[in-house]
């Protein structure tokens, strides 16, 4: 295989997950998504994410593939002792070298078995099997030590096992010290922005191409389940001035939308803001699933919350939901608390109908919006919607407000 020469920084990756169970869809990849969003956090872009079966040429021609592309290739899964387990020998066969047990690994794992009052399988020295460019990473969790892989002209190959409860403390803990006295990344500098009340293509159309195809400093969006999230990042000398040229156009064109920076949460931003003012919230929802008591139940002021079922065909406009803010009232003296949050969710065609009523020492507020889509999705978009008017009111510093989508 041909290798650029001379030293490099492992600045891209690509993500290999391995195991004829990922592929049939009886297991759910979450390795990679993790494996993922660290890189990406230290300055390594990610190129690619692939998961293929446990077949010796399909691993084989993948992984050689990979490393003609990018610096570092990190792969889980298929370190066991089985003869379907075959990431080792992929990896023997795009470096063109021939595995054999290390002695020391195979004594580790023979104490492993010996400890247990076991007999130890042969077949499990497959495990202690090592490739001249190769190191073994320690597993204290499990029996499949990892692989640490100098793939020639500066290349790294990092073979992790599959299971995340021995794949994150191997990452973590060997993997990543020994990336990063290999050059791993560089210093990312990143600003993200948690917009709500806009769908990401509008987002987009707001924020213009020319904004998002700009390669420095990279703006991308992020449609969440709680938010949508814009995040700037840049690297390099200057990069502060050229993240903050580049915020300032996405305040701009969605400081509206924005409730939150970073990765603060739903509970964190009611509670900050609570917390601020010394005060307490009783809440109680209708027709939501206890959806909303679930999103702010962490929430340290949230001092009661109520959910009753929504009534049959209970429109939205009925005349019970004008007495919302009465309602709101109520729960907040009968519970002697600050602030009352009172909700009310209902099908409307396909999606959901849903009120909010917010009452607080400065402020009461009535509104009525639409959630997109019907049934738990519904009921989920309504509690972000009465999370989205609570926080409003409480930063609201001009009284009483109402309105209808």
């Amino acid at each position: 295989m041909e290798r650029p020469t001379g030293s490099r920084r492992l600045l891209d990756a690509e993500l290999l997950s391995i195991g004829s169970e990922i592929t049939v869809g009886e297991t759910r990849d979450t390795n990679a998504g993790e494996l993922a969003r660290e890189l990406t956090a230290r300055g390594v872009r990610v190129r690619r994410i692939a998961a293929v079966p446990d077949e010796l040429d399909v691993v084989r021609d993948t992984l050689a593939g990979a490393l003609a592309r990018v610096d570092l290739v990190v792969s889980t899964g298929g370190l066991g002792p089985t003869p379907d387990d075959l990431t080792r020998e992929a990896i023997a066969a795009v470096l063109d070298e021939e595995p054999a047990v290390d002695p020391a690994t195979a004594d580790w794992l023979r104490d492993r078995f010996t400890r247990r009052g076991m007999a130890f399988p042969e077949s499990n020295l497959k495990q202690a099997w090592l490739i001249p460019s190769a190191e073994a990473l320690p597993n204290p969790n499990g029996s499949a030590p990892g692989w640490f892989v100098r793939a020639g002209e500066g290349r790294i190959v990092v073979a992790l096992p599959g299971p995340p409860r021995e794949m994150r403390p191997m990452w973590h803990d060997e993997a990543m010290p020994r990336l990063d006295r290999a050059g791993l990344g560089v210093e990312m500098i990143a600003r993200t922005y948690r917009l709500h009340g806009i769908g990401e293509s509008h987002a987009t159309e707001l924020l213009g191409e020319a904004l998002l195809r700009a390669p420095d400093p990279q703006v991308a969006t992020y449609a969440r389940v709680e938010a949508v999230d814009v995040r700037v990042s840049s690297s390099g000398p200057g990069a502060e001035a050229r993240i903050a040229a580049a915020a300032a156009v996405v305040e701009e064109r969605l400081g509206r939308y924005v409730w939150a920076t970073g990765a603060t949460t739903w509970a964190e931003a009611i509670g900050r803001e609570l917390a601020t003012r010394a005060w307490t919230v009783s809440l109680v929802e209708t027709g939501t699933g206890g959806a909303v008591t679930a999103l702010l139940g962490d929430v340290p002021g949230v001092r009661r919350a109520e959910s009753h079922a929504q009534a049959p065909d209970l429109d939205a406009d009925a005349d019970a939901d004008t007495d919302l803010p009465a309602l709101a009232e109520r729960t907040r003296s009968g519970a002697r608390c600050d602030v009352g949050l009172a909700i009310r969710a209902s099908a409307r065609g396909e999606d959901t109908a849903v009120s909010i009523a917010v009452v607080t020492p400065a402020t009461s507020c009535h509104e009525r919006r639409i959630a997109f889509l019907g049934g738990p999705l519904g009921r989920s978009r309504a509690a972000l919607a009465a999370a989205s008017v609570l926080l409003a009111a409480l930063r609201d510093e001009h009284g009483a407000r109402s309105r209808s989508p």
